[in-house]
């Protein structure tokens, strides 16, 4: 467990980006519960189709972790938002996953694209990890190592099986993150503002619902 203190001090610095949610645009929902409308995609061996790694079954999207890359919104520009979705581990143990969020350029590190992935990762949901960009975090000497920025509590997730909510708030070079209702991180001064939204493939079977997004006016 993570410094309560710490972590007050964390809660108080966030209040003024969490109440910006007050005035939101109409929720967009980036999952038409159906089929992959609206997404692309990116992966390690160009010669696997889509939808040998991404399927749609009565209104949840599964993702087989193989092989590495990601599903990325069509829509490229988007920036000033809440973005939410429910996660669950499709296996008996939980694995690797992230959303990566204002993804620009290809490539940028192996497979991924330039991005702030947020991390879906069991037992470390909530972690930044920066893909050719650039944020900072409180108590950075102590939860910075490498490209991995620690989050602030590891007990928000839910036992293996059960759907978990994430919440991100992007606005200007701030990123504000809920796991299940739980503040868990607080990105500032993050070099890049805008963007696509993409779910990795990275190695575990993984589902997801609900993807939806807000604009902040």
């Amino acid at each position: 467990m993570k410094s309560a203190v710490r972590f007050g001090c964390f809660f108080a610095a966030t209040l003024s980006c969490i109440a910006l949610r007050a005035d939101e645009g109409e929720t967009i929902s980036l999952f038409n519960n159906k089929d992959l409308g609206g997404w692309s995609y990116h992966l390690a061996d160009p010669n696997v189709k889509m939808t040998d790694v991404w399927t749609v079954e009565d209104g949840v999207l599964t993702c087989a972790g193989k092989p590495a890359g990601y599903l990325i919104t069509e829509r490229r520009d988007f920036s000033d938002y809440r973005l939410t979705l429910d996660w669950r581990w499709h296996t008996e143990k939980g694995g690797n996953n992230g959303v990566l969020v204002h993804c620009s350029t290809p490539g940028a590190l192996g497979v991924w694209c330039k991005s702030i992935e947020v991390q879906l990762a069991n037992g470390n949901a909530g972690d930044f990890w920066i893909i050719g960009t650039e944020l900072n975090v409180t108590d950075e000497q102590e939860r910075k190592s490498g490209r991995r920025y620690r989050n602030l509590t590891d007990d928000s997730e839910k036992p293996i099986g059960q759907w978990n909510t994430m919440e991100i708030v992007c606005q200007g070079n701030e990123i504000v993150v809920k796991v299940n209702g739980v503040l868990v991180n607080h990105a500032t001064n993050v070099s890049e503002n805008r963007g696509a939204i993409a779910l990795q493939s990275e190695g575990t079977p993984i589902q997801f619902r609900n993807i939806k997004l807000a604009p902040l006016k």
